[in-house]
């Protein structure tokens, strides 16, 4: 059952504690990246035999595989995959940054280009849940970025086969290229290139903790996305919500992994004890009730405060992936939450739209981090270059200055460079 906690009763290390996963797999992974580099494809293929129990002839899949599949998926599925990429590339159109110009002095130009990086990875899981969600999530922005190849890696099932719906939202969102490779092993294939598997620039996506680990080692070498924890939501409600809807939202990550993390605060301890025997009734009704269950008892918590402004404070401490307000007048507390992945706002809006369909991105900083990073969005796949452009004039009006500001660094090659050009002429 989960358990209740009375801000200021108990101690803060209690109510700030986070789900910290203890699986220590980073030689494991080392050893996975060395052996991918050595060997290749002969290594994703062994791989794909001892953790699918697929062999395989190809790690690409064919266009006739990606038809096949698309036929097998509902069409109503289709028309809602189409909708949500819609909405996606709506929301994302509006991220686009602008190169700019500056040249108001005299001799005088400097800017910045934003440029798409050449080549995308985006990592897809296959294990105990499909996500199409995440392939539309991930590579739209990427589209709209202006990526060139967005290369996608997923693991098949044991027949060697894609799930049907992942291959359907690769069609919808424009994925260049789809390779039957999973785990730690497909991570090094994106970042250092097999025979047949592209490097890439940039790798994104979510994945199990031997794929968060295998992008945290391979980073430096690609640019990555982020290290994701296991999913969290936070709901922020007061007396007047409906304690079933706050059940069935915290279930809503619950659901996802024995490690998430679901956390309800509020101002009111009758609503926390109607959730709390809600959340009871609910639960034997999941499909996935074991994973909920274990979720709620060793993760999940209900914080009690005195106040509203409080319960605010304690999310902001928090700073949590997802965010639910509910409550009447929800912008009224929008610019007091200053910590979190994603914000839903209000009584109608559950976390699951967020997760496929509003337009938002659901690729969100886990773990405290949105303290200081944020969303997936377009600008994770592009990259800025600036420059700089004087004349010879423009360089004579201002070389000392710059030569003087070398020397109190001791730079003095700088400062020589500075005025070479102005004090030789003199």
């Amino acid at each position: 059952m989960i358990s209740i906690l009375r801000y200021g009763e108990v101690e803060k290390s209690e109510i700030f504690a986070r789900v910290t996963p203890t699986v220590d797999v980073a030689a494991i992974v080392s050893d996975i990246i060395a052996n991918v580099r050595a060997k290749g494809d002969a290594a994703l293929y062994a791989y794909c035999e001892k953790f699918d129990k697929a062999k395989l002839t190809s790690l690409l899949v064919s266009q006739e595989e990606i038809d096949e599949a698309i036929a097998q998926v509902e069409p109503k599925f289709l028309e809602i995959l189409e909708t949500a990429a819609k909405n996606i590339r709506a929301f994302h159109e509006k991220q686009v940054r602008n190169s700019f110009i500056i040249n108001n002095e005299r001799g005088i130009v400097t800017g910045q280009k934003v440029i798409p990086v050449d080549k995308a990875g985006l990592y897809v899981p296959g294990g105990t849940a499909a996500y199409p969600s995440t392939v539309l999530m991930d590579s739209i922005p990427a589209k709209i970025a202006g990526v060139k190849e967005i290369v996608m890696v997923t693991p098949p099932n044991s027949e060697g086969k894609v799930n049907p719906v992942i291959l359907a939202a690769a069609k919808v969102a424009g994925v260049d290229k789809i390779f039957k490779v999973g785990g730690a092993q497909a991570i090094a294939a994106l970042a250092y290139g097999t025979e047949s598997v592209p490097k890439v620039d940039k790798i994104v996506g979510p994945g199990n903790a031997f794929v968060a680990e295998a992008k945290k080692q391979v980073f430096g070498v690609v640019s990555i996305d982020m290290i994701a924890g296991p999913s969290e939501i936070l709901i922020v409600a007061d007396g007047k919500t409906n304690p079933a809807h706050a059940a069935a939202d915290l279930l809503s990550q619950a659901e996802h992994d024995k490690l998430a993390s679901a956390v309800l605060v509020t101002d009111s301890y009758e609503l926390a004890l109607a959730v709390q025997a809600e959340l009871e009734k609910q639960i034997p009704l999941l499909e996935r009730a074991e994973i909920a269950r274990a979720s709620i008892d060793q993760n999940g918590k209900i914080i009690v405060a005195d106040t509203l402004d409080v319960v605010i404070d304690i999310a902001n401490e928090l700073a949590p992936e997802h965010l639910e307000l509910l409550l009447d007048n929800p912008f009224d507390y929008l610019d007091a939450i200053r910590h979190a992945g994603s914000i839903f706002m209000g009584r109608f809006c559950p976390e699951a739209l967020g997760d496929y369909y509003a337009g938002a991105n659901h690729t969100l900083p886990t773990g405290g981090t949105a303290k200081f990073s944020s969303p997936l969005s377009v600008d994770d796949f592009v990259k800025k270059t600036q420059y700089t452009y004087y004349t010879k004039e423009a360089l004579a009006r201002v070389a000392e200055e710059v030569a003087f500001f070398a020397e109190q660094e001791g730079l003095t090659a700088h400062a020589k460079s500075a005025v070479i050009r102005t004090r030789e002429e003199k």
